[in-house]
């Protein structure tokens, strides 16, 4: 079976420039679970606006089963586990929760449409509170991203699978 790294946390953390990096260290494919579903449906502020959060939910799902499938390091969205059905996938591979203090949120969440986050900062808060216990219930690891350069990140994360193969 394929290694698989997983990648969770709220919107703005981090996971997909994690992962690219982790891949590369790793020497192992990168897929993110968003850009999947750009490449096949269009941006994802229009699948929102066009057919709503729940059918966005289901493409999610379909996507992280796809990569999950081929291996690799995969970077999920942030919403990836408001789905039952995704958190049980989970369970079953090497999951990394990438956790912040969210103090440099605001900056990371300047660029891009992110749907949810009508209210900027206020809504990313509430939303990471309403899935902090499933990202928590989600990972065998959590990694703080807080006070650290991103490379660091990459390093803790690299020596604890090196650790744990």
């Amino acid at each position: 079976m394929a290694e698989v790294i997983v990648l969770i946390g709220p919107m703005g953390v981090g996971k997909t420039t994690v992962g690219k990096k982790l891949a590369k260290a790793l020497n192992l494919d990168f897929i993110d679970t968003d850009r999947q579903i750009v490449s096949s449906h269009g941006p994802i502020s229009k699948i929102f606006e066009e057919h709503g959060e729940s059918y966005f939910r289901q493409l999610e799902s379909e996507a992280l089963s796809n990569a999950l499938s081929k291996g690799g390091v995969v970077a999920t969205g942030g919403g990836i586990v408001t789905v039952t059905a995704n958190r049980e996938l989970l369970a079953n591979h090497r999951v990394f929760y990438l956790s912040t203090d969210g103090r440099h949120i605001a900056a990371r969440l300047l660029a891009g449409k992110r749907p949810l986050l009508k209210k900027g900062v206020e809504d990313w808060k509430r939303i990471y509170q309403e899935r902090k216990p499933w990202y928590q219930e989600c990972a065998k690891f959590e990694i703080s991203t807080s006070e650290k350069p991103l490379s660091a990140v990459v390093k803790e994360i690299v020596d604890l699978v090196e650790k744990n193969d």
